[in-house]
């Protein structure tokens, strides 16, 4: 049955996780399904269809209304008294039977209940002959998505890594685009009306992103000149006013000579700092 089903039922029952460490029986969760939605199956092929599948396949006949609680597997059935609280919707019904059985029958889960019995819901249905009308109805319920479900669903699957990535950097080329665009729409079923749209909503994305990423790297590269332009500028200041050099010297002395380049030697320490920063006077000579 629908997945979307399972997850609600399993966020509704409590203590989920206590029945893990028993083995769920197929044959209790059957019978225990069965008293839900396999009433009067002896003399009617397509009950669990009717009751539990869809209603297309019709309404079960009121003459029948027990359940099939019978010999030692009675333990396992919803009582009728607890029957009558089961919803009239196929859809309703089966989730209602799954969250009772879980309950009932130790070990299982939605899963179990997936694996086990939607099999007999399918060969009712296509014994009640209506398996062609229940694939027209999924098909027609999920056409029922909004435009910005079906956007968001397909758009996430556009950006992910393996296609066109978050910055559009796969997706550059329209017949790239196209490519990841046409598997994620296969994969958003329900969504055929909206897709020339969300394209095009899309593809102004993809647009925006790549030139914005282009002018970003316009930018930084601009800062960068911009910056090596005025350190070039600086530099040639220091160099005609001699600043950067003497600005050595004083540092060279502070930090390497004895005496600071004053006092009795200080002449000489200073001749010996300057000699030490004749590389300024190289490096400004090769600025143009």
């Amino acid at each position: 049955m629908k997945a979307h089903l399972f997850i609600l039922i399993s966020a509704l029952i409590f203590g989920h996780n206590a029945y893990a460490a028993v083995k769920c029986s197929q044959a209790n969760l059957t019978r225990c399904l069965d008293s839900v939605c396999a009433i009067g199956i002896s003399s009617n092929p397509a009950a669990r269809c009717q009751y539990c599948g869809t209603s297309n396949a019709g309404t079960p006949p009121k003459t029948v209304m027990r359940g099939v609680s019978v010999g030692t597997s009675a333990k396992y059935n919803i009582s009728d008294k607890d029957l009558k609280k089961a919803p009239t919707d196929p859809g309703k019904r089966y989730a209602w039977a799954t969250t009772e059985c879980i309950k009932k029958v130790s070990g299982c889960t939605p899963d179990d209940v997936s694996e086990f019995y939607d099999s007999l819901i399918e060969q009712s249905c296509k014994a009640a002959g209506v398996s062609a009308q229940m694939q027209k109805t999924l098909t027609t319920t999920g056409k029922q998505k909004s435009q910005s479900m079906c956007k968001s669903t397909i758009q996430s699957c556009i950006i992910s890594d393996t296609h066109c990535m978050a910055d559009y950097r796969n997706c550059k080329s329209d017949s790239d685009f196209d490519k990841f665009f046409a598997t994620c729409s296969i994969e958003s079923a329900g969504c055929d009306n909206y897709l020339s749209s969300i394209r095009s909503d899309i593809i102004n994305q993809r647009d925006s992103a790549i030139k914005n990423t282009a002018l970003a790297l316009t930018q930084l590269v601009a800062s960068y000149q911009d910056a090596r332009d005025k350190k070039i500028t600086t530099t040639k200041s220091d160099c005609i006013s001699n600043t950067a050099k003497q600005n050595c010297i004083n540092t060279v002395c502070a930090r390497n000579m004895p005496n600071k380049c004053d006092g009795e030697f200080g002449a000489d320490e200073r001749v010996a700092a300057n000699a030490l920063c004749d590389f300024y006077d190289t490096a400004c000579a090769t600025i143009d």
